[in-house]
């Protein structure tokens, strides 16, 4: 009996994480879904980051990029800040003139 309920609870903390995982997926930041925008993490961490790649350049491409400008300090936690801003243009977009005045 105890072998029992020791499954179904491991069964209900597993079910629980997929359903917290799933719940996070679909949480949106300026227009764009995180799960998507993790796409660009490569790209500006570390001290070599890698080129956007075409995923990452597909997020970039939904965001509201005037909304993204007001994310800087929230930029660091994950990479540089400025390598961060540079991705719309390595993706081949403008970035809004009133971004180079919040952060530059």
């Amino acid at each position: 009996m105890v072998k029992a309920n020791r499954a179904i609870f491991l069964v209900l903390v597993a079910l629980f994480f997929i359903a917290t995982v799933n719940c996070d997926t679909t949480t949106t930041i300026c227009k764009v879904k995180v799960s998507e925008l993790a796409e660009c993490l490569p790209a500006i961490a570390g001290k070599s980051p890698s080129k956007p790649t075409k995923s990452c350049c597909a997020a970039i491409g939904k965001a509201d990029l005037h909304c993204l400008c007001n994310y800087k300090s929230e930029f660091t936690k994950f990479g540089d800040p400025t390598k961060a801003m540079a991705l719309p243009k390595q993706c081949g977009l403008k970035l809004p003139r009133e971004c180079n005045k919040k952060f530059f």
